[in-house]
């Protein structure tokens, strides 16, 4: 292996799991060179058998490593195999700077005593540790998705990282609110061309204005301060825009199946889910913020209360395990059952009630048992 550390390049040591997440890793890390040690070649040979998300990956990162090995020589090999660009997950063609390096040889063990060597991650992580000695005047960096295994690396003195280029956004911060705030001095640049009126006991503002351009349809508006105000877009051209009073679900005198909002975005998305005129509505958050709370009891209070839809069909993108669903034994609403968990949790939150008593809940049970169905978009 030859030093490319003049060019300012680093030199990324790839563990087995992150091929096992991402086959497409090894066109991902641009001009920099990868180095493959031995120990991860033997992990991926033997995951390789079976019908899992992750021996599928590993079967197919192979197939790129054959394509990059394919008419090249030892000597090759030695120097680096040039890495092609990435392009849609297949097999890349266009040149991409960075070489690949396997481990055509043994190396010092290092590690500290009392640190077993023939243990997979620890040959990784000794092999990252021997590279680094040989190479100085390079930065040599350890990939892995294995917390425990960076853990180790910086107790060594390995410089360690986490693998993210999967992702589909690099910065979670670009992506769409849904909500906008109103500057502080909006209805003195806005409001001398306002239009409002009231209709079926809603109220409705025509805007017109510089802002009117930057806003969406069904976008969340707020304004916070001594006269709070919230709307959403529900009308949206180049010159104007309508926007209508939000209900404050979060009163205790505006619940859906019992629930209120807590907060501002809570709110803005009961008005949005309940809203029959929006036929499709995504909610996007961390866990634990009422996404499929919301969804439920919104569903609930339009099919059972309102009468708008005749029943409510739930699912999950069922991630397999294992076998795929169609491995699994018993009707689809059976097969989808391990991945229910969470809505059958938020379900049986909404329906608890100790007012009917036991009767009261087997029959509720027994309502939106012939109300909700349960299906698998892939079945």
């Amino acid at each position: 292996m030859t030093g490319r550390g003049s060019s300012g390049t680093r030199l990324f040591v790839l563990d087995t799991n992150v091929l096992m997440h991402d086959p497409t890793a090894i066109f991902r890390f641009q001009e920099h060179d990868l180095y493959l040690p031995m120990a991860v070649l033997e992990e991926l040979d033997a995951a390789k058998k079976g019908l899992s998300e992750v021996a599928r990956n590993v079967r197919q990162a192979s197939r790129f490593l054959d394509d990059l090995l394919r008419d090249v020589d030892k000597r090759g090999i030695d120097r680096g195999i040039p890495l092609p660009a990435p392009s849609n997950g297949a097999a890349p063609q266009a040149p991409g700077g960075g070489r690949l390096f396997f481990q055509t040889r043994a190396l010092p063990t290092l590690l500290p005593e009392g640190l077993p060597g023939n243990r997979p991650d620890n040959t990784i992580l000794g092999t990252a540790l021997a590279l680094q000695k040989d190479h100085p005047e390079r930065r040599v960096t350890l990939v892995s998705k294995d917390i425990n295994l960076r853990i180790k690396a910086a107790v060594v003195g390995v410089h360690a990282e986490d693998y993210y280029e999967d992702r589909v956004l690099d910065d979670v911060g670009l992506l769409y609110s849904g909500t906008a705030a109103l500057p502080a001095d909006f209805w003195e640049r806005h409001g001398r061309e306002m239009e409002s009126w009231q209709e079926e006991g809603r109220t409705f503002y025509r805007v017109r204005g510089p802002l009117v351009a930057s806003w969406h349809c069904s976008q969340g508006l707020y304004m916070d301060g001594d006269r709070p105000f919230e709307a959403l877009v529900r009308e949206h051209d180049a010159n104007s825009a309508v926007l209508e009073l939000v209900y404050d679900y979060r009163s205790p005198r505006h619940t859906v199946w019992g629930i209120h909002a807590r907060n501002r975005e809570q709110n803005f998305a009961l008005n949005l889910l309940m809203d029959p005129a929006i036929d499709f509505v995504t909610l996007l958050g961390a866990a634990g913020t009422g996404k499929t709370l919301l969804a439920l009891a919104t569903g609930l209070t339009q099919t059972l209360e309102d009468n708008r839809y005749r029943e409510i069909i739930m699912t999950r993108v069922t991630v397999p395990v294992g076998g795929d669903i169609g491995f699994l034994p018993g009707t689809e609403e059976e097969k989808m059952t391990p991945w229910m968990g969470a809505l059958m949790d938020n379900l049986e939150v909404l329906t608890k009630s100790d007012v009917a008593g036991d009767w009261g809940r087997a029959a509720t049970n027994d309502l939106l048992r012939n109300r909700i169905k349960i299906r698998s978009v892939s079945f």
